[in-house]
């Protein structure tokens, strides 16, 4: 089958997974910088190049609303946000957790108010850990296409939402060479959407009754335990993606991790530039190396411990801020470490909040910092 590679925004690389997945339904309200994902659909749409019924209607909340009902009728649905969209979301992103619902979500990172201010920022995306949904971040267009349609076959697979976070204009505007998959290599990957239990007259099945204690513990813990399927099931779905595309991305990815003493974690676009922090690094001869975090919620720890067993430092770069207790990724990983013979130190750096430009130099500063220092320091602000 022959793959077609055109220049795309991250924006419009989602917008191509939505149509590649072929939802039925899909909801969406414009925000900034996402409407580019909507207009590209309803320009699908209008071709007669997509299936499906685009809803517009008055707010995010409402989205998430039309979301849930369309997916419990047993069809596939897509949809897509942004910062305080998604926010306006949070409510509902529970009841689509508890409803078992498969739908899967982009969303833009962008800083969240008050002030105002329209750069990538993740904490939208993190503040929503507890509610239930799978968590994708994506570093580049490629990425961004390919995870919407692995997404659906493990949100399908755990009947639990997923969501796909990209930054904000590093991802979304950026234009970069895309290889766009045949349809038929998609239909043959991801096959419709039959699931064993939804809503139809005639058919004894309801959504949202009122529960007794005992049952709404089983009901939380039946979510955990599909959760906890999550990192087996994403890395099965990848490995099969990779053996028809060639590309694979796994739950996280080490990059010359071998022998290395200081390894940067980090998430999303920030990444990229880790990469050419570790290769100067490496040049200057500091055994250095990145770990990327793919996959946030869950947690893939088992798979986290092993890749930063025998690092003596690990460096935390955030694009978030939780006040008061400082980057997110940083406390999450300390936790996912806590206990682990000879585990690492584990320093928070507050890099690219806001949007702020941290160029590789900076990157190359803070590890060389990070390896002078006996300690575990408070996080520290980046400027």
């Amino acid at each position: 089958m022959s793959t077609k590679r055109v220049l795309l925004t991250g924006n419009h690389a989602a917008a191509w997974g939505a149509r590649l997945a072929r939802p039925k339904v899909v909801p969406v309200y414009p925000i900034t910088p996402q409407t580019p994902v909507l207009e590209l659909l309803t320009e699908f749409q209008a071709a007669g190049e997509f299936d499906a019924e685009i809803l517009t209607p008055e707010s995010e909340h409402s989205v998430m609303a039309a979301c849930i009902p369309a997916s419990l009728t047993g069809v596939r649905v897509f949809t897509a946000t942004a910062s305080q969209g998604l926010m306006l979301m949070h409510e509902v992103l529970h009841y689509a957790v508890g409803a078992r619902a498969p739908i899967v979500m982009v969303n833009v990172n962008r800083t969240i108010g008050s002030p105002w201010a329209f750069w990538p920022d993740q904490t939208d995306s993190v503040a929503q850990r507890d509610t239930g949904w799978i968590q994708y971040y994506v570093e580049n267009a490629q990425e961004a296409l390919d995870t919407v349609i692995q997404a659906y076959r493990v949100a399908e697979g755990v009947s639990i939402p997923a969501m796909i976070n990209l930054d904000a204009f590093y991802v979304s505007h950026a234009l970069e060479p895309v290889a766009i998959p045949e349809q038929e290599l998609v239909d043959a990957y991801l096959p419709p959407y039959r699931p064993a239990h939804f809503l139809e007259p005639g058919r004894n099945e309801s959504w949202g009754n009122v529960v007794t204690q005992e049952m709404y513990y089983r009901h939380r813990r039946d979510i955990g335990a599909a959760m906890d399927r999550v990192p087996a099931l994403a890395v099965e779905a990848d490995r099969d993606w990779e053996l028809a595309t060639g590309r694979g991305w796994g739950a996280i990815e080490r990059y010359r991790c071998e022998g290395a003493e200081i390894v940067i974690v980090t998430m999303g676009s920030m990444c990229g530039t880790a990469r050419d922090a570790v290769d100067a690094l490496r040049e200057a001869g500091v055994a250095a190396g990145l770990v990327k975090v793919r996959l946030f919620r869950p947690l893939p720890s088992a798979a986290l411990r092993k890749a930063l067993a025998g690092a003596r430092d690990v460096l935390v770069l955030d694009r978030n801020f939780s006040p008061g207790v400082g980057g997110v990724l940083h406390q999450e990983l300390r936790a996912a470490l806590y206990g682990m013979k000879s585990a690492p130190q584990v320093h928070g750096y507050l890099a690219g909040v806001g949007g702020v430009n941290v160029p590789p130099d900076r990157i190359v500063h803070f590890a060389r910092e990070a390896r002078a220092s006996d300690a575990e320091p408070e996080p520290v602000w980046v400027k």
